[in-house]
């Protein structure tokens, strides 16, 4: 039988700065003993008069123990949370392939067929109708999209949402399942503030750039959502990272950018295109010269449109050639 521990209580006055030593529970009864919590019985006794204050005391961790992290996880039998990234939130289950029992022996052909036979049956019962079957296939291509792009799990989370209130809208009939998905996606990087242009996108997407923004536009207006303009700062960062240019270059791109986003020259503009010209303005500046080519590789824009904006921007600069 395990010794009872002495139970302590806070005392109410304790600041977060100076701290008064804890004092021990004494029991009502007799006015002079020691209150005891007994780990064996669930029970709060006095150690003198052996008045019970509290009995039955639920213990809400796990009935079993485990003394490192992997015995924690082997043990554990709640699943993963839910999400929105799949059709079924992730509240089904699935048949283990190993064709193992639990004590880890191979089972018999029999069972092995019989598994089988379950495994094939609970594939087909997680999507019960053709919404359903939408869903799934509409979700793996955005996760598929997202990986591609190295999306954040909480706006693959956003564009899974999106896609669901979609389709709860019936704004899917008549337009592909790839195109409201990358529309989907497109917008919950607009939402969430991640710079990802149209133009990458459309690259891992099976679906035609054009497509891809008429369906967004939709999409965008049928469900109101609220888009900001996108700050072509938010480009500058991964642009020169992937040029390896140097911070000098970034910021001061950051200040062409500032100055002549003053003047009004972004309004009409394409923010992919208009970072990409003021990284090459700003590499021709610090002495770091990168080829418009180079830009626009990176960037996915036309070597014309970096010209354009570049020579807009250094003569509202008052800079000369």
């Amino acid at each position: 039988m395990a010794s009872p521990t002495r139970q302590r209580e806070r005392d109410p006055e304790t600041t977060d700065k100076t701290q008064e030593p804890e004092r021990e529970r004494v029991c009502d009864e007799c006015d002079g003993g020691t209150l005891v919590k007994s780990e064996d019985q669930g029970e709060l006794v006095c150690d003198q008069c052996g008045l019970i204050v509290e009995g039955t005391n639920i213990d809400h961790g796990p009935e079993w123990r485990a003394f490192n992290h992997s015995e924690r996880q082997n043990k554990s039998r709640v699943g993963a949370p839910t999400t929105q990234t799949m059709h079924d939130k992730g509240l089904t289950t699935s048949i283990d392939w190993k064709n193992q029992d639990a004590y880890g022996r191979s089972i018999s052909s029999d069972k092995r067929n019989q598994m089988r036979r379950l495994r094939k049956w609970q594939e087909r019962i997680r999507t019960k109708d053709a919404g359903e079957r939408n869903l799934q296939f509409a979700l793996s291509e955005t996760d598929r999209m997202a990986s591609s792009l190295a999306i954040p799990r909480s706006v693959r989370e956003v564009a899974c949402v999106i896609y669901r209130r979609a389709l709860d809208e019936d704004l899917i009939r008549g337009r592909s399942i790839e195109g409201v998905a990358t529309s989907t996606l497109y917008a919950a990087c607009r939402m969430e503030g991640i710079p990802r242009s149209l133009e990458e996108v459309a690259a891992v997407s099976r679906v035609e750039r054009k497509e891809i923004g008429r369906t967004y536009r939709y999409v965008a207006q049928e469900l109101n959502l609220e888009m900001e303009p996108v700050n072509p700062k938010k480009y500058v960062p991964r642009f020169c990272s992937e040029l390896e240019l140097s911070e000098e270059v970034q910021v001061k791109a950051n200040e062409i950018i500032d100055t002549t986003t003053e003047k009004g020259l972004l309004s009409g503009k394409s923010p992919t295109g208009y970072a990409a010209a003021a990284i090459y303005a700003a590499s021709l500046l610090c002495n770091e010269k990168k080829t418009q080519r180079e830009v626009s590789d990176v960037a996915q824009v036309t070597e014309v449109t970096i010209r354009n904006r570049y020579q807009e921007q250094i003569e509202a600069m008052g800079i000369h050639e």
